[in-house]
C-alpha cells in the first residue's frame, strides 16, 4: 500500500502533465534528494533568500529574484512591491490603497481569473483595448497607445500577460509605461520552455517578471519565481519574509533588502500568508540548475516514443491521431486523439468521464473536449502507465 492509499485516497495516471489541479510536475531525483537534505538544518530565511536571488539573477539575467509560494503570490508580490516600493505606512496599509496610486493598465483581452492575484494586493485594473479579430469586428488588436491614453494620476503600473502571440508587443508596453516612469509586471507563469524566455522576456526592459516554479521547471508544485529589479524585490521580500525581529538585530543582506531605506521594521506584510519553506527554496533551486543546463531534454525523444505507442494501440479505432511537436527541442509532443463521436456513439466528454471514473482513474487533458479530441500530455507516463492508457482508450472507444 502506497502513502496515498493509507490515507484512502487512488493515485490516478496523469496524462494532463503539469497541471496544478492534478499536482504539478514530477520532481527528478536530485531535487527530492535536495528537498529531504534542506529540511535536516536551519538557516535564515532572508540568508537563503539572498542566495536564491543570485541564482535566478544569473538564470534571467535579472538583478535580484525571490522563491516565492507558486507564480500567482509571486504576482500579489510583485503588484504589493510596486504598489508600496519602501515605504512602511504603505505596506502597513495593503490592501487598502486610500491615499496613494494603485490602478495598474492591462489589456482586456489579456484579463483572466489568473489576475486575481494582482488584484489581491489591492491593484484595481484598468482595462483598455480590444481584439477585434475575436470578436469578429475588425483586423486589429489593443495597441501601445492605448496604455498610454488610460495613464493618469492614480496609475500604479502595468500589468503584462505574456505569450508568443500577446499583442502589442511587450517591448513598445515597457517602451510607454518607462516614458511615464511606470513598472510593467509581466506574468509569464507558463510561459516555459522555452528555456530561452528566462532572460529574453525580462531583456525586453519588464520591471518584475513571474514564472511557475512548478511546471517545466520542476521544483515543488508550491514554488515560484519573480525576478526583475532590485529596488522591487527588495520591498517585495519585505512583505514575504517573517518579521518579528528586533530592527537593531534584524540585517538583512544587502543584496536583497537595502535596510536604508527603511526608517524601522515592517510588520509582516501582505505576503506573510504565501511564506515558503527552506525545503522548497533549495529544491527549486536545484530544479532551475537541471532546467538551465538542458537536464530535461533528453526526455522529448523518450515522450514521442510513447505517444507513438498509443498511436499504434489505437490504430483502427473509431478515432483519428496526430501529434503535436513545437521542434525546438525543449517542449514535449502532445497528442490529439480526434473522437469519431457518431461511430463511438459517445461525446468525447462521455469518454473523459468515463476515464476518470475507471480503474485506475485517468485524466486526459481536456481542452479539446469542444472538438471531440482528448489531449495526451505525456509529462508523467512511464513505460508501464502508458501501455495501460492505450487500452483504457482504446476500450473506450470501442466498447464503451
Amino acid at each position: 500500500m502506497g502513502i496515498y492509499e493509507q490515507f484512502g485516497v487512488t493515485p490516478i495516471i496523469n496524462a494532463s502533465g503539469a497541471v496544478t489541479r492534478l499536482g504539478g510536475a514530477p520532481m527528478p531525483e536530485e531535487v527530492l534528494n535536495a528537498f529531504k537534505e534542506a529540511a535536516r538544518v536551519s538557516v535564515p530565511l532572508e540568508q537563503l533568500q539572498a542566495a536564491a536571488s543570485k541564482v535566478i539573477a544569473e538564470a534571467t539575467a535579472t538583478e535580484a529574484g525571490l522563491v516565492s509560494a507558486g507564480a500567482a503570490s509571486a504576482l500579489t508580490l510583485g503588484t504589493a512591491a510596486i504598489l508600496t516600493g519602501y515605504n512602511l505606512g504603505f505596506m502597513e496599509r495593503l490592501p487598502h490603497c486610500d491615499g496613494f496610486p494603485n490602478e495598474f493598465v492591462v489589456a482586456r483581452e489579456q484579463r483572466s481569473g489568473y489576475d486575481h492575484a494582482v488584484r489581491a494586493a489591492g491593484a484595481r485594473l484598468v482595462e483598455v483595448g480590444f481584439n477585434e479579430i475575436v470578436a469578429n469586428a475588425g483586423v486589429r488588436r489593443t495597441e501601445a497607445w492605448e496604455y498610454e491614453a488610460a495613464f493618469g494620476a492614480n496609475t500604479a503600473g502595468v500589468l503584462y500577460v505574456y505569450s508568443p502571440t500577446s499583442r502589442p508587443p511587450l517591448e513598445e508596453v515597457v517602451d510607454v509605461a518607462h516614458r511615464h516612469h511606470l513598472s510593467v509586471l509581466v506574468d509569464a507563469a507558463g510561459e516555459l520552455p522555452p528555456r530561452s524566455n528566462l532572460k529574453s522576456i525580462a531583456a525586453t526592459g519588464a520591471d518584475l517578471v513571474t514564472f511557475s516554479g512548478g511546471k517545466s521547471i520542476r521544483g515543488p508544485q508550491s514554488t515560484g519565481i519573480l525576478c526583475g529589479r532590485r529596488d522591487l524585490i527588495g520591498p517585495a521580500i519585505a512583505q514575504l519574509l517573517d518579521m518579528d525581529d528586533h530592527f537593531g538585530l534584524w540585517n538583512p543582506p544587502t543584496s536583497l533588502i537595502d535596510k536604508t531605506k527603511l526608517r524601522g521594521i515592517p510588520r509582516h506584510g501582505i505576503g506573510r500568508g504565501f511564506k515558503v519553506s527552506k525545503e522548497e527554496i533549495i529544491a527549486l533551486l536545484v530544479a532551475l540548475q537541471l532546467f538551465t543546463s538542458g537536464a530535461y531534454d533528453a526526455e522529448v525523444s523518450k515522450a514521442h516514443a510513447r505517444l507513438r505507442r498509443i498511436v499504434e494501440k489505437l490504430n483502427g479505432s473509431p478515432a483519428q491521431c496526430s501529434i503535436r511537436d513545437k521542434g525546438d527541442g525543449e517542449s514535449l509532443p502532445l497528442l490529439e486523439i480526434l473522437v469519431d463521436e457518431e461511430a463511438v456513439g459517445r461525446k468525447a466528454m462521455e469518454i473523459c468521464q468515463s476515464l476518470r471514473n475507471g480503474v485506475p482513474p485517468i485524466y486526459v487533458s481536456h481542452g479539446g473536449l469542444s472538438e471531440g479530441k482528448l489531449l495526451i500530455n505525456p509529462l508523467h507516463l512511464d513505460d508501464s502507465n502508458t501501455e495501460t492508457l492505450a487500452a483504457r482508450i482504446r476500450q473506450e472507444l470501442e466498447h464503451g
